[in-house]
C-alpha cells in the first residue's frame, strides 16, 4: 500500500503514527495534495520568482505569499502535525528550498534544533515537494533514530556550495545508515529537529524544488530573542511566548513585504546567535 496522509490517520491511531515518529524520528511519503495542485503551486511560485526575484531560503515567506501559507496551513498537513506534537499548533517558519538542476547545491548532516533557539523539542518540520525529490535530484536522506542522541557537535565549515546559512555540519555520520526519503510531487516528509538529515547536488534536469514548514507547540519559548514570532493555525495559545505573524492580504503586498524583510533578519539573527548557557 502507497501511504498517503488520509492512509495514514484512518489506518493508523494517534499512539501509532507518533511512535513511529518517535522511534525513527521522521516519516516520509505522505500525501498532502495531489500532482495537479502541486503543479499549480509550483506555478505561482515561479510566476512570482519572474517578478520578484529568486525565492529560495526566503524566511516567513507565507507572510509574503497566499500559496505557502495555504500548503502550511492545508487540513492534512495539519491533521498529520496534530498527531505528533498535539492540538496546538503554531507555524513558525516557512520557506522555499530550490536546488537548480545542475549545480552543486547540497546540504550537509545537520540538525534542525541546534540553532532555532528554542527551549525544548516540541516541534516537527515539513518537507513539502513540489518537484520530483529523487535520488538524482537530491532528495533528503535521513539517520533512523538519531533524534535520541539529542543535539550533537556541529563544526563551522567553509563551503559555499552548501545551502545552509554558515555551512554546519556534524561529522563522522555514518553514510552506511542513511535513508532516502524520495517525494513525489505533493508529497511530503515531516522530522523531529534533533533528526540528523542532509541531501547530495542536484543531478537532474528539472529544478528540485521543496517547502520546508516548521511548526511548534504553543508552550515553546524562543531563548534567543525576545521578539520572535509565529502564527497560530490550529487550537489555542494559552501561552503568548511569541508575536504574532500576519497573512499577507494579497500576493506582495506592500505592506508585507517590508515586514516580511524584517521578520527575516531577525530569524537569521537568531539562527546565527549562540545560544545562552
Amino acid at each position: 500500500m502507497r501511504w498517503t496522509s488520509e492512509v495514514y490517520i484512518k489506518y493508523m491511531n494517534k499512539s501509532e503514527l507518533k511512535q513511529e515518529f518517535l522511534n525513527a524520528g521522521f516519516v516520509s511519503g505522505l500525501e498532502i495534495i495531489d500532482s495537479d495542485a502541486a503543479m499549480a503551486h509550483r506555478q505561482s511560485m515561479q510566476r512570482i520568482e519572474a517578478d520578484f526575484g529568486p525565492l529560495h531560503y526566503k524566511s516567513k515567506i507565507h507572510t509574503l505569499l497566499r500559496s505557502p501559507l495555504e500548503l502550511a496551513t492545508h487540513k492534512n498537513a495539519l491533521d498529520i502535525v496534530q498527531q505528533l506534537i498535539g492540538p496546538d499548533i503554531l507555524l513558525y517558519n516557512v520557506n522555499y528550498i530550490v536546488k537548480e538542476a545542475g549545480t552543486t547545491s547540497h546540504v550537509s548532516w545537520h540538525q534542525d534544533l541546534t540553532y532555532w533557539g528554542f527551549d525544548c523539542d516540541d516541534q516537527v518540520s515539513m518537507w513539502l515537494a513540489l518537484s520530483p525529490a529523487t535520488r538524482e535530484s537530491g532528495c533528503m536522506r535521513m539517520i533512523p533514530g538519531s533524534h535520541k542522541a539529542g543535539k550533537q557537535l556541529h563544526v563551522l565549515t567553509d563551503d559555499n556550495s552548501n545551502v545552509l546559512f554558515s555551512g554546519q555540519t556534524v561529522q563522522g555520520v555514518s553514510e552506511a545508515e542513511a535513508v532516502l526519503c524520495p517525494l513525489a510531487p505533493g508529497q511530503a516528509s515531516f522530522h523531529h529537529g534533533w533528526t540528523l538529515h542532509a541531501s547530495t547536488a542536484n543531478q537532474s534536469d528539472d529544478r528540485r524544488i521543496g517547502l520546508n514548514v516548521q511548526y511548534i507547540a504553543p508552550h515553546m519559548k524562543q531563548t534567543k530573542h525576545s521578539e520572535d514570532t509565529a502564527m497560530l493555525v490550529r487550537g489555542r495559545d494559552r501561552f503568548n511566548h511569541f508575536g504574532r505573524n500576519l497573512p499577507p492580504a494579497y500576493d506582495l503586498e506592500p505592506a508585507a513585504i517590508a515586514r516580511q524583510a524584517e521578520l527575516e533578519q531577525r530569524y537569521q539573527q537568531i539562527a546565527r546567535a549562540k545560544q545562552p548557557a
